[in-house]
């Protein structure tokens, strides 16, 4: 894989950080947690390996949400000073991070495609939003919160309004 390097701050670039590794995939949440979180309808979010990403100025404060559906902590990173959610990282999956997509200095660097996206948590997407054709959609998550055992997805053949 080549290594490249991207790099993102937070409102007011105290904090900064770089990856140096394409996502291994992006998900696009409907949850109602990034819902609240990002203020938006979802949360663009491309998925890293933790060694693939490293904050180079400042330091970031740390919320703890629990999951209503699994238990488990989300460990939500923000700036202190100007509030920006920079990226998160997962006690279910702790080889991983998600970074807020809109942080990045460029935001479309990483594809969003039917081979690497997928959007969960569509049951709770808010009415009007677009479900994309030939992507791969989950209800909930892709796998269930307390066996781990992966979903399958369902895809629509046209974009798909929700209501």
């Amino acid at each position: 894989m080549t290594n490249i390097k991207q790099s993102g701050r937070c409102l007011c670039g105290g904090v900064t950080y770089d990856v140096s590794a394409p996502p291994i995939h992006t998900t696009i949440c409907h949850c109602k947690m990034c819902q609240r979180s990002t203020g938006s309808a979802y949360l663009l979010e491309p998925i890293f390996y933790v060694g693939d990403f490293s904050v180079t100025a400042g330091e970031t404060k740390v919320y703890t949400h629990i999951s209503d559906r699994s238990a488990l902590a989300l460990y939500v990173n923000f700036c202190a000073n100007c509030g920006t959610k920079l990226f998160q990282t997962f006690e279910r999956f702790p080889e991983a991070l998600g970074v807020f997509g809109g942080t990045f200095d460029d935001p479309n660097w990483f594809a969003r495609n039917p081979e690497n996206t997928r959007h969960i948590f569509v049951d709770s997407a808010i009415k009007g939003d677009i479900l994309p054709a030939d992507y791969m959609l989950y209800h909930q998550h892709t796998a269930d919160a307390a066996t781990g055992e992966k979903q399958e997805p369902f895809i629509h053949n046209e974009h798909k309004t929700v209501e």
